[in-house]
């Protein structure tokens, strides 16, 4: 950044892309804070229309209008969120991933955990996608989260589902589709060529699956919906997300969470919230607090409800 921001153009303000390190900590660097602001796209870049923009503790409103104006000029379609580690976008859709490791954790089938994925209307299962993303990126992410908690006198427990992509990469060597394995075995290029393509790893059975393991796909589908929805929620009620506009474009278009649904917080004004809040609350007595509602959360999809 130093380096960088005597190059700028009079006037120019920088952008950081990245896509969960914390804008105001990164400004610190900067000698014109104000002039700092997050500008998060979205890969695959030439594809993906959305650009989440984020505004750090001290970015000016003329730094951030002009954010607005260069992602519009560039054709894209920017949606403004405050700052927070993983922003909107990444932390929920680090939900859904790592919902679907936990399930395999939890012994289930990767199978069905990709199947219910994609017929609930998400673009790819949440281990094809985490490959896609890298499982490397992933342990870059966890470390630099544990570090920077520590850091505040946070502990820091590791996950099943963090301590399975440490295992998958550092045991397994399998760092995800651009390492050529992860949770999938990917063909050479000859082969797909051919028309060969990925597969489930055959060793997640044998090594994850448990035969006693009761599961149902109506409840893989809706933990893999809802807890991307309890956590867009939460960041509504942080002021990390300001309107529900915001939130339900950026899920769609940012996270691939399923269009039938109007976006994660039509998803629950869709249902009803006393109908949603029932199921999230058997979902968090039986699988987690990724789940639970808090009194502020509930109070905010109250308050922020549609009227028609």
């Amino acid at each position: 950044t130093r380096e960088a921001e005597p190059l700028l153009a009079a006037g120019g303000f920088f952008a950081s892309n990245t896509s969960t390190l914390p804008i105001s900590g990164l400004a610190h660097a900067s000698s014109t804070p104000n002039k700092f602001i997050g500008i998060h796209f979205f890969s695959p870049v030439d594809k993906m229309k959305l650009v989440e923009i984020i505004r750090g503790q001290q970015t000016d409103d003329e730094t951030l209008a002009r954010a607005c104006d260069y992602v519009q000029a560039i054709g894209k379609l920017p949606i403004v969120v405050n700052d927070a580690r993983g922003f909107f976008t990444s932390r929920v859709f680090a939900t859904y991933v790592m919902e679907g490791v936990g399930m395999v954790c939890e012994g289930l089938p990767a199978a069905a955990i990709e199947n219910a994925g994609v017929q609930c209307g998400m673009p790819v299962g949440p281990l094809a996608v985490l490959d896609e993303t890298s499982l490397t990126l992933s342990l870059h992410v966890m470390a630099q989260t544990r570090a920077d908690l520590a850091s505040e006198g946070k502990p820091c427990v590791a996950t099943p589902a963090e301590q399975l992509i440490t295992e998958m990469v550092q045991h397994h060597q399998r760092p995800g589709r651009a390492g050529g394995a992860g949770f999938y075995d990917y063909p050479s290029e000859d082969a797909r060529r051919l028309g060969a393509k990925k597969t489930l790893w055959p060793e997640l059975p044998t090594r994850y699956e448990k035969a006693d393991v009761h599961w149902r796909i109506i409840d893989i589908k809706d933990r893999l919906l809802y807890r991307q929805a309890v956590e867009t929620a939460r960041c509504l009620s942080e002021n990390v997300l300001t309107s529900v506009a915001e939130a339900n474009i950026g899920s769609i278009f940012g996270i691939g969470f399923p269009a039938w649904t109007g976006g994660a917080m039509q998803f629950i004004y869709g249902m009803g919230i006393e109908a949603f809040e029932g199921r999230a609350d058997q979902l968090a007595q039986q699988f987690g607090d990724g789940f639970a509602l808090s009194d502020a959360v509930r109070a905010t999809m109250r308050r922020f409800q549609p009227v028609y």
